[in-house]
């Protein structure tokens, strides 16, 4: 029967969606997208790393179907990297083939980072299958704004997002920031691009019950959700803690900081530093289920990423998700930030600690204001930001390619 044995007993067309840098279960972009495609009577599969070490190599997850493998130990370093992504290339290149053989498969989705896939796209192409692009990150810019330089392996991360844009049938921009760079940079025509933001979905995340006991004692909450990268500011935020509790006097605040990446464990080391553990708590990673109860208990987000090119580009699902709660936002004034949040938050100029502390203090003094803010976020999810009209364009692509 062959490997596309699977693909000629099929009825409905299937997608085969590849992620390496999470498991599906906690990326919300992607389960949005399958829930969609399902929603749409497509079938699904998933390739992605394993979440724990006895995950089954093959199990279904509301419907999907996700075949997992063992990601190679988390390790720093360039030849680490590389030896990182060429096993995971291999792993979810023979995944792909055993999904064909027992699935089959219409379209091949590869959601970056990294920009490695094109090739295994390009492989299945020659198939039959059609690829889609699904930039989750701009690389190049991911890379400059980490290591603060640019240089040959920038220049190599460029050659491979070109590559990537080159063989995609379609490409999927999260904003219109995204998508200027693949009209732009990847001199893709406008019919091959599609926006399709992460907005939340606003029936399934939204304010519930307060769990009171996140407060730890203290009056207010503020929260930190997402990536610990150099990228992301939270050194800086931590910086602001510190104004906030020692400079001006505030002892009445937790600040629950919820997430994991390569730096976690330099801002534990600096929150101790700085004399916050009192008022700091790092939980590390967190389901849905435990973030919505730190954020609908939260009183403030904050998004403090510093501003570069990278930031300014990117929509941060932090801050969408602190307005799908109804949540206030403090936030460093970038471009794309403030186009989604708006009314929403309040924007500090380059996220300067000092400022944002301040901010932080002013808002948690005046309920009324937090109010306010909370209920614009909460309405800019359910009409302009609306997952809904994000999921139609999203089908409404993947139609366009059978």
């Amino acid at each position: 029967m062959g490997v596309w044995g699977g693909a000629r007993r099929r009825t409905a067309p299937r997608v085969l969606i590849v992620v390496q840098n999470i498991p599906v279960r906690i990326d919300r972009r992607v389960r949005n997208e399958c829930r969609a495609l399902l929603d749409a009577g497509y079938g699904v599969t998933v390739i992605c790393p394993k979440e724990s070490p006895d995950e089954p190599d093959r199990h279904e997850l509301d419907g999907i179907v996700v075949r997992s493998y063992q990601p190679p130990p988390a390790t720093s370093g360039l030849v680490s990297y590389l030896v990182e992504f060429i096993v995971c290339w291999l792993r979810t290149a023979r995944l792909s083939v055993r999904t064909a053989r027992a699935e089959g498969f219409d379209i091949l989705q590869a959601c970056n980072p990294p920009d490695t896939y094109w090739l295994l796209g390009l492989l299945w192409k020659l198939r039959g299958k059609k690829f889609v692009y699904d930039q989750h990150d701009l690389c190049p810019e991911v890379y400059e704004a980490r290591f603060g330089k640019r240089g040959a392996l920038y220049r190599a991360l460029l050659l491979l997002e070109r590559a990537t844009y080159a063989t995609a049938d379609r490409v999927v921009s999260p904003n219109p920031s995204y998508q200027e760079v693949a009209l732009t940079r990847g001199r893709l025509p406008i019919g091959r691009t599609t926006v399709v933001m992460s907005s939340p979905d606003p029936e399934l995340m939204k304010r519930g019950e307060p769990h009171p006991q996140l407060r730890g004692g203290r009056e207010f909450l503020v929260c930190y959700i997402g990536i610990m990268g150099p990228q992301d500011g939270v050194d800086r935020l931590l910086d602001a803690v510190a104004h906030y509790v020692h400079v001006l006097g505030r002892k009445d605040t937790r600040f629950g900081l919820l997430g994991y990446g390569d730096s976690l464990d330099d801002l534990r080391a600096q929150c101790t530093r700085l004399g916050l553990d009192d008022w700091v708590t790092f939980t590390g990673r967190v389901d849905q289920a435990e973030l919505g109860r730190w954020l609908s208990t939260a009183d403030l987000g904050v998004t403090p990423d510093p501003p570069c090119e990278f930031n300014h580009r990117s929509t941060m699902n932090k801050t969408l998700e602190y307005m799908a709660h109804a949540v206030p936002v403090v936030a460093t004034d970038l471009r794309e930030t403030m186009r989604c949040a708006g009314p929403a938050a309040e924007y500090v100029p380059d996220g300067d600690p000092v400022v944002m502390a301040k901010t932080i203090a002013t808002l948690l003094d005046d309920p009324r204001r937090r109010a306010q803010m909370g209920t614009a976020g909460r309405q800019r999810i359910e009409t302009e930001l609306a997952w809904g009209d994000q999921a139609r364009r999203y089908v409404a692509m993947v139609g366009s390619l059978r």
